[in-house]
């Protein structure tokens, strides 16, 4: 090859070089300018579904809400005790039976019942011969007859003789004999000896039977039974020293079972004087109506108490507070340039639709309420 015609073949490998060169240097271009114009167009349509408002002081009424346990309506709930001593002859109730107040739940095999029977049996004879007497000395002191004394010691005794009666007839009544048979004794028909009785002290649902037949009881000692009116029980709920100030009794509450589950209301009936040393809560019970006895001891719940103070804040809507990369809550702050930048708040309670900001705004403030999500989505691209 002639040096002449290789000077004209590097001279075209250069002129090629240089076209790739300025190709290169076009699409790059053209790239960079496509991908400025998706970030100008995406910036704009996040501004544009970007909604904001003046944050304001408010007046509102805290939701507090807290956990707790269900647990038996102690004014309406008791442990039944045995009244007299002695085995258990027959159990005429089970767990679960709904009973009213006065029920038989229980018969105990006792020689109380012949003594009580019998010491009421002669009180009742004492009581009626010594009343007589009394009358009797009456009509004779009034013709002279015996001395004022006599008659005196009589009524006396006339006294002493219905006292007795009265205690024998509290002694069959604590052992649970019904009137008919205590009508019975008392005009000397003939009684049969069923033996004592365990009636129930109020009307409600036997939630523990606690004996077994031929156990022997102790009067006054052994627990037979405990019967719970469960039309109405108590949530014993846990609310920490911060919204302790916000809860006062009579205030109105909701109570949550479980997802999807109806709430049901309940209000504030008692405010405890102590705080757990563990959990630094104070015990608060609700008194919430059962309807359907779906609450029961010791489920777990949730509760919602509606404060009856009124309280002075910053409240936002939920949409505007949201979570940076390490969950902490921000909302972003519009700046007098037009754009937005990000603002760290502290959070308060929460009332339905509104979040209460403690910390790093402050009123007159403008922020995004709407549109947030956006904006986060423009500082990532």
């Amino acid at each position: 090859m002639s040096k002449q015609q290789s000077n004209r073949s590097l001279q075209s490998i250069a002129l090629i070089g240089a076209s790739v060169v300025l190709a290169l240097t076009v699409a790059c271009s053209q790239e960079t300018n496509s991908k400025t114009e998706t970030e100008a167009k995406t910036a704009n349509a996040a501004v544009r579904n970007v909604r904001t408002a003046v944050v304001a002081v408010s007046r509102f009424h805290r939701s507090i809400e807290a956990t707790g346990t269900v647990a038996f309506d102690q004014n309406r709930s008791t442990q039944v005790l045995s009244p007299i001593s002695g085995p258990v002859a027959r159990i005429l109730v089970g767990f679960g039976s709904h009973v009213v107040r006065g029920e038989a739940m229980a018969i105990v095999a006792s020689p109380d019942f012949a003594a009580a029977m019998s010491a009421l049996r002669r009180a009742e004879a004492t009581a009626r011969n010594a009343k007589r007497v009394a009358e009797l000395d009456r009509q004779l002191f009034k013709n002279d007859a015996i001395a004022r004394r006599d008659m005196e010691q009589a009524e006396t005794d006339a006294v002493g003789a219905e006292a007795d009666r009265d205690s024998a007839l509290q002694q069959l009544r604590s052992l649970g004999v019904t009137q008919q048979t205590i009508d019975d004794i008392q005009q000397n028909r003939p009684v049969t000896n069923p033996g004592g009785t365990i009636r129930s002290p109020l009307s409600g649902t036997v939630v523990e039977k606690l004996i077994s037949p031929g156990q022997l009881l102790q009067a006054g000692t052994t627990p037979c039974f405990t019967v719970a009116d469960l039309s109405n029980v108590w949530v014993l709920a846990n609310v920490f020293e911060s919204d302790l100030p916000f809860v006062k009794i009579g205030d109105t509450a909701e109570v949550v079972t479980g997802a999807g589950a109806a709430s049901l209301k309940g209000r504030v009936s008692y405010i405890a004087a102590l705080v757990d040393p563990n959990t630094r809560a104070v015990s608060v019970r609700i008194d919430v109506p059962n309807p359907g006895e779906v609450l029961k001891r010791d489920l777990y719940v949730r509760a919602v108490i509606q404060s009856q103070t009124e309280s002075q804040g910053l409240l936002v809507p939920v949409s505007a507070v949201l979570r940076d990369e390490e969950n902490l809550p921000f909302v972003f702050l519009a700046k007098p340039d037009g754009t937005f930048g990000r603002q760290s708040v502290q959070l308060g309670s929460r009332m339905g639709d509104q979040q209460e900001i403690t910390g790093g705004l402050t009123a007159g403030q403008t922020i995004v309420v709407e549109g947030g999500l956006f904006l986060s989505t423009v500082e990532h691209s």
